[in-house]
């Protein structure tokens, strides 16, 4: 933070006559008052006076430095004050004080000593001081500081004053797949960091429930650039032609002040919303293959989760009535009552746009919104199945009677490919029209893109869904041959469930949770499928971190600061609701020991789940959708011994704190 970023020009009064130590405070803090700076003046007041009493804060050659860190602050700033005449300020080389700054610091910090230390550092110098003594206009005050502190600390980013043009100075946009932790966590942190650093930030969240806090055309026009924190794709093309820096969601929460120094020092690139000009975007250079591999996969990821999760958890519904019906567990299970019946077809009807979903916007990341009708029309032909030879995908007796084979559904895997191959022809396609006569640019997106968007991909995924799946055939008979192994199956819940810990909602955890909704998806209606078990592990693994470290927090208080145990009770109601990232903050701060003791705890909840049998049909929930787990009673005592495991190796590898 710099000198000029806390001191305004109304803040300064040069050539001021005061008769008295008491007279020039009263002045000083006057301004701090028409500044704004204040919430009560008689407490900030009485901070100063108090101060005072433990030794004056005249430093010599004529400058005195008062201060006060008090609650009646709003956020720390200074005033400053000359007095060509001097005034007798108790100084200890017995000389009248000519130029005097005042301090308000607020209670959640140390910015009144880090100001104080910069302002000693320069006011050491007396020909600096003696240019402030003679400076006529306020203008002419801040200049002397700005070029002084320049050259004293030539390494720190130079910020402009707030006050040269309206808005926010830094905006910026966060995101996450699943909308839930990472995305507000990010947001948080950038804005405190703003706080800190005294620049004006505005964060748009785009969360689970939709963008919150939308950034507004006027924002961004006088805004002095914008960071996208996100690991999925959001809307930038209202962002064209001002500075725009992407990097990670995790940058957002671990790294806030770096970001923001990088816009205010101008070095984010200009960001152009066309695609062409987009692709030579230092930015996009920047990004490995990889990262824009996961960016593409978690957009389609986040829009496909809710159907999923709503579909996944109706159908579940419609079990639990059979269940409580007696309906006896055979092919029309979870069809045996009129209202199961309700439930599991609308359910189902969810779940069916799954795969459409998942394509279609893995699809529109790569290629915009041309891609989205490829996508979506991959995802439902991997789902349907249709080849060559069965181009209407018929199945059973239809099939028979055509004489054709049955159709091939590839499903999960065949979506992905579908998403991903559909998106990168459609951008080969776009960049084959580039020089296409003027006449045509309108009818590009629609009728040239999408007519020959549905032709490659119908052609595609015919090609296609067989061999895809043989594959997921293959996988199929894979979780079939774990079911009968329980040697097998066991591992590969504690793996995955194991995984879900490693970073809490990053690569690893979500890889872990794909693996067995895609399972989930393919399942038959046996509530035993070997998948309803490996979807029971993954949630299980992903609920204790946050408990492990909420019990650590309650049990093994002087493992942590009065901070962490402050907000560790937060931890019982996210891991109870399959919130992993909850875990995020702590693991962040000790790594070496908290990553460590949830990916043990979690894998060993994830094996006692096997173990004991338990299954789950819904693919999120946590212990709000307890009722449709199979063996409830053991899947929450797996889940205690996972925690407790995770708490107690907690408490072996992370030493007592020290008290202050």
């Amino acid at each position: 933070m710099r000198i000029t970023d806390l001191l305004k020009k109304q803040g300064i009064s040069l050539g001021v006559k005061v008769g008295s130590k008491a007279e020039a405070i009263d002045k000083l803090v006057a301004l701090h008052q028409k500044c704004g700076n204040l919430k009560d003046v008689n407490a900030y007041k009485e901070g100063i006076l108090a101060r005072e009493k433990m030794g004056t804060t005249a430093i010599g050659m004529e400058v005195a430095i008062p201060h006060a860190k008090s609650e009646a602050v709003k956020a720390p700033a200074l005033t400053a004050i000359t007095v060509p005449g001097g005034v007798d300020y108790e100084a200890p080389d017995g000389q009248p004080c000519k130029l005097i700054f005042m301090i308000a610091a607020t209670t959640d910090g140390d910015v009144h000593l880090e100001v104080l230390a910069r302002l000693m550092q320069m006011l050491m110098d007396e020909s600096f001081t003696a240019q402030l003594k003679a400076a006529k206009t306020p203008d002419e005050f801040l200049k002397i500081i700005d070029d002084k502190e320049t050259e004293k600390f030539p390494d720190e980013p130079k910020a402009a004053s707030v006050d040269k043009k309206p808005g926010y100075r830094v905006l910026a946009v966060t995101a996450c797949p699943t909308g839930i932790a990472h995305t507000y966590m990010a947001a948080e942190a950038l804005a405190k960091a703003g706080d800190q650093m005294g620049i004006t930030i505005k964060v748009e969240t785009n969360g689970s429930g939709g963008a919150k806090n939308v950034l507004t055309a006027e924002e961004i026009a006088n805004c002095d650039g914008i960071i996208i924190a996100a690991d999925k794709n959001v809307e930038t093309a209202r962002f064209d032609g001002k500075p725009v820096l992407t990097t990670k969601v995790a940058d957002g929460i671990h790294k806030p002040e770096e970001l923001i120094n990088k816009i205010v020092n101008g070095q984010a690139p200009v960001f152009h919303s066309d695609r062409k000009a987009a692709a030579n975007d230092a930015a996009a250079d920047d990004e490995s293959f990889g990262r824009k591999l996961y960016k593409h996969l978690m957009n389609g990821v986040s829009h496909m989760l809710p159907f999923v999760v709503a579909g996944g958890i109706f159908i579940a519904i419609a079990f639990l009535i059979d269940s409580f019906a007696g309906v006896p567990q055979d092919g029309n299970f979870g069809t045996g009552t009129p209202v199961s019946a309700w439930f599991k077809n609308m359910g189902g009807i969810a779940f069916n746009f799954m795969l459409p979903i998942l394509a279609g916007f893995i699809a529109m990341s790569i290629a915009d919104r041309p891609g989205l009708l490829v996508g979506v029309v991959g995802g439902a032909l991997a789902a349907a199945g249709n080849t060559f030879a069965n181009p209407a995908a018929l199945t059973g007796d239809a099939a028979a009677e055509a004489g054709v084979a049955a159709a091939i559904p590839s499903g999960f895997l065949g979506a992905l490919l579908a998403g991903f191959v559909a998106g990168w022809l459609l951008k080969m396609l776009e960049k084959g029209c580039e020089h296409l006569p003027n006449a045509l640019e309108g009818i590009k997106p629609i009728l040239i893109y999408p007519l020959a968007g549905l032709g490659i991909v119908s052609v595609m995924m015919c090609a296609v869904n067989p061999f895809m799946g043989i594959i997921n055939d293959g996988m199929k008979n894979a979780v079939s041959y774990m079911a009968s192994q329980p040697a097998l199956l066991i591992p590969v819940c504690a793996l995955l469930a194991g995984m879900m810990a490693i970073d809490m909602g990053g690569p690893f955890n979500k890889a872990a949770y794909v693996t067995a909704t895609a399972l989930l998806t393919g399942a038959s209606s046996d509530p035993n499928d070997p998948a309803f078990m490996i979807m029971a592990a993954v949630m299980i693994g992903g609920m204790v971190p946050p408990l492990a470290i909420a019990l650590s927090t309650t049990i093994f208080r002087n493992r942590w600061t009065p901070e962490e145990r402050k907000n560790g009770p937060v931890n019982y109601i996210m891991g109870l609701s399959f919130i992993t990232e909850g875990a995020i903050p702590y693991a962040a701060g000790h790594p070496l020991q908290v990553i460590p003791s949830c990916l043990v705890g979690s894998a060993c909840a994830g094996a006692l789940s096997a173990l004991f049998g338990c299954t789950l049909r819904a693919p999120h929930g946590g212990i709000f959708v307890l009722p449709t787990i199979g063996n409830p009673l053991m899947y929450f005592l797996a889940l205690i011994i996972g925690s407790v495991v995770g708490m107690l190796l907690l408490a072996i590898l992370k030493k007592p704190v020290k008290a202050n």
